[in-house]
């Protein structure tokens, strides 16, 4: 069944700026200023007359400290989403898309930055929110190593073969070596190179793992009956779901072994295809946080885009690729191969891929779905769609 919520806002612009770890030209928030004032050139939007934002992953831009910059007129709204991982990605969408269906703001810019000079490496702030003291105690120091556990158990009690990750990174490597905004542009995987490069993790390797870039991201909502007077073709909000499954806790990762392989998604995929009014098969491209690949793996497995036993057929190399591919993932590249401003290159190429703007196209495309950071203590998803 469909909610209030399906269809009632759009997405007007997008903007985003991606530079080398350490290298942003500016301070984060002259950085992050800039992706919004891009955004708001996008849609036609004059940036004085945004009044709402929200952000994820405790990102340390307040709102209120943007005002001088952007001239805001008014700030009449803001948020961010609990977690400091990639989980709350896009539940951002649903508190923007709530601000505006209740009458509380008209135009909220969905952001997040992150230029190390400024706020430091994103892992040390993640250490905080999925490191306790128990897991630190037994030498669990970074986030690798709880992914590699998980994944090590997807692999060794579920029997996923460790190959369908491989050709996820493959595929990851295959947009961006396509894409000119991509660090990996001009490059395909080597797959000798990615079968002999260091080990982070066992059983992740080096290409197993996303990048840290300086960057900033900005997309801006507003209500539908809006967005259609604006420069840009909009894009719908068609669902939007965020929490956690039951069972999830910190002293809790022995205790269920039929619920760490997974990525957390099982407890909120049927109320975000329910909330749409779609399922599986109408999904024409996913954009994937994948901190991991092994994540990103459990991550199509949760949202039921393939079962355990099927993993093997479903996610081939052939198959997760654009134009030719019946899943393509990640057409810019995604968090291994395009960048990592804490997955917002994810969102924004939800949009760009439909409004016929990715650099890997995927012919006819009318339902794209944007999974936040798989394992993380809350999850969240979106679906858009065209008019």
């Amino acid at each position: 069944m469909t909610s209030t919520l399906s269809g009632k806002t759009s997405v007007a612009g997008v903007g985003y700026r991606q530079y080398k770890r350490g290298k942003a030209p500016w301070p984060e928030r002259g950085v992050l200023v800039r992706a919004i004032v891009d955004a708001c050139e996008d849609a036609g939007i004059n940036p004085a007359d945004v009044d709402g934002f929200v952000s994820y992953g405790d990102d340390s831009n307040e709102p209120v400290r943007l005002m001088p910059d952007l001239g805001t007129k008014s700030l009449n709204w803001s948020a961010q989403v609990w977690g400091g991982g990639g989980g709350g990605i896009a539940a951002t969408f649903g508190l923007a898309a709530s601000a505006i269906l209740t009458g509380q703001a008209r135009i909220v810019c969905i952001f997040r930055a992150l230029a190390e000079g400024s706020s430091g490496r994103l892992s040390a702030a993640v250490m905080a929110h999925h490191l306790n003291d128990h897991m630190v105690g037994a030498g669990m120091v970074a986030p690798a190593q709880v992914c590699a556990m998980r994944a090590q158990r997807l692999f060794a009690h579920h029997g996923v073969p460790q190959g369908v990750c491989e050709d996820l990174v493959r595929a990851s490597y295959y947009h961006g070596s396509r894409n000119p905004d991509a660090l990996a542009y001009g490059n395909e995987l080597d797959l000798e190179a990615f079968r002999t490069s260091r080990w982070i993790a066992e059983p992740f390797r080096l290409f197993d793992c996303s990048r840290e870039n300086d960057g900033a991201g900005a997309i801006l909502l507003v209500s539908s009956e809006m967005a259609r007077d604006l420069a840009r073709p909009p894009v719908r909000l068609l669902a939007v779901a965020q929490g956690a499954e039951k069972g999830w806790g910190d002293l809790l990762e022995n205790d269920r072994e039929d619920l760490y392989p997974t990525a957390g998604f099982r407890g909120i995929r049927d109320k975000l295809f329910g909330m749409a009014g779609l399922t599986q098969r109408d999904i024409d491209v996913v954009q994937l946080y994948e901190n991991f690949s092994a994540q990103g793996v459990a991550s199509l497995i949760d949202h039921g885009f393939c079962t355990y036993e099927s993993v093997a057929e479903v996610l081939t190399f052939e198959n997760l690729i654009a134009p030719s591919g019946g899943l393509p993932v990640n057409t810019s590249g995604g968090n291994l191969a395009h960048g990592f401003v804490h997955g917002f290159v994810t969102a924004v190429e939800a949009i760009r891929c439909l409004r016929g703007e990715s650099p890997n196209p995927v012919p006819n495309a009318r339902h794209s779905l944007l999974a936040g950071g798989p394992g993380a203590p809350t999850v969240s998803s979106a679906i858009f769609g065209l008019e």
